[in-house]
């Protein structure tokens, strides 16, 4: 068996989500996206997004969005069901 053939039939691994899964790093100037457990707390959000996506702020990543009442960006901004993993919801985090 060549090499091309053993990659094509090596079996799928499910994938495994953390509690926060940063989704979408870039979300216009001052937004980002993550996909969490529906009790991720802002706390624990906010840390994940500061460790793993810097801002290049100086207080880095300071809010989640729940209600959909951004300034800037509106009803858009509200949290919306994750279409791919049950019990999860897609947030946009501010800095």
């Amino acid at each position: 068996m060549s090499a091309k053939e053993a990659t094509i039939s090596a079996p799928v691994q499910p994938t495994v989500l953390r509690r926060v899964q940063v989704t979408n790093p870039f979300c216009g100037l001052i937004h980002m996206q993550v996909c969490a457990v529906h009790d991720a707390t802002d706390e624990e959000i906010l840390e994940v997004c500061n460790r793993e996506n810097l801002c290049g702020t100086t207080n880095g990543w300071v809010g989640v969005i729940r209600d959909g009442s951004d300034e800037l960006i509106g009803e858009k901004a509200a949290p919306v069901k994750c279409e791919d993993h049950e019990g999860r919801t897609h947030f946009l985090v501010y800095c």
